[in-house]
């Protein structure tokens, strides 16, 4: 509904909405808001002050694209991106697969499913903090997992303190936190036609063909997009990290294997004070994640499926 108005200036006449589009941005006026005041601004100040020399005491002083030329020399990021590389490379694979196992299980397990929802998906409400300690304990010399490992006969690491098992470690504990995974792909699966089943096992389609030809291809879009999901929280992987590493911990050479990108800015921006470095730092992963993201976006028109068409 609108309200027609003349113009005193040109006699021209202007409409005013007062119906549905109007509600419609007052209702999203608060989330507007809060995206300008705590994101975007936030956002554009950090690309500011990416160009200065910016330390919280003293104002921020430009110096153009000193804190660039400086990332790109710092013998640290390449360390820092290759650790958090190698553990997404592992933990994205990984969520996706024991995901789309425990949902295709819940389909079978009848009225208890509800609650093996809730079983799943409690962990990932749970404090990162209270996991990384959590972990610690787990993942220690003597820890559970070692020990059951032990049962069967096999000598565990020490995960926590050996470089070359750190990041797998890791990617253990990320695995604890997989819920919200699995009730995406548990929707996606109870969205998938019986009917499709029936017909394939009339033609003889075997279990393995029926997951390949039907199940994946209509629940593409939900692995579509835990893939991006699951892939920009793996490359921003920070609080337990620092939890059992840097925090209630001194590992020693363990912490060259656990610098993650996320933690070394965290490092540069609240130890060593150096904001402005750290801003470049923030900013090099906003594209890095950008490119990554828009690479998958490009390849998914090959393998995600929509109902009306690819």
């Amino acid at each position: 509904m609108t309200v027609p108005r003349a113009s005193a200036s040109s006699g021209r006449r202007w409409r005013v909405p007062v119906g549905e589009t109007f509600w419609a941005f007052m209702f999203l006026l608060p989330w507007i808001i809060g995206f300008v005041v705590f994101t975007a601004g936030p956002m554009l100040y950090s690309l500011y002050i990416s160009f200065t020399d910016y330390n919280v005491i003293r104002p921020p002083d430009l110096v153009g694209l000193e804190n660039y030329e400086t990332l790109f020399n710092d013998r640290r990021i390449p360390r820092a991106l290759g650790n958090t590389a190698f553990y997404a490379a592992l933990n994205v694979p990984l969520t996706m697969i024991f995901s789309l196992v425990l949902a295709m299980i819940l389909l079978r397990v009848g009225r208890a499913a509800g609650f093996f929802r809730t079983a799943f998906y409690l962990p990932t409400v749970t404090p990162a903090v209270a996991v990384g300690t959590l972990f610690l304990l787990i993942l220690s010399g003597n820890g559970l997992l070692n020990q059951a490992l032990s049962v069967i006969g096999i000598r565990g690491p020490i995960w926590l303190a050996d470089p070359d098992y750190v990041k797998q470690g890791i990617v253990i504990m990320s695995l604890w936190t997989l819920g919200s995974t699995v009730i995406i792909y548990f929707a996606a699966l109870r969205n998938v036609p019986t009917e499709l089943y029936e017909a394939a096992r009339i033609d003889g389609a075997n279990s393995w063909q029926q997951f390949r030809n039907i199940t994946v291809p209509f629940i593409s879009g939900a692995l579509f997009f835990t893939l991006i999901v699951n892939t920009i929280a793996s490359l921003q992987i920070f609080a337990e990290v620092f939890t059992m590493f840097f925090g209630l911990t001194q590992s020693g050479p363990a912490q060259s294997s656990a610098l993650f990108y996320v933690i070394y800015l965290f490092q540069r921006a609240f130890e060593d004070l150096d904001l402005g470095y750290a801003s470049a730092m923030a900013w090099l992963l906003f594209v890095i994640i950008l490119i990554i993201t828009a690479i998958q976006i490009r390849f998914s028109r090959r393998f995600v499926y929509y109902e009306g068409g690819r």
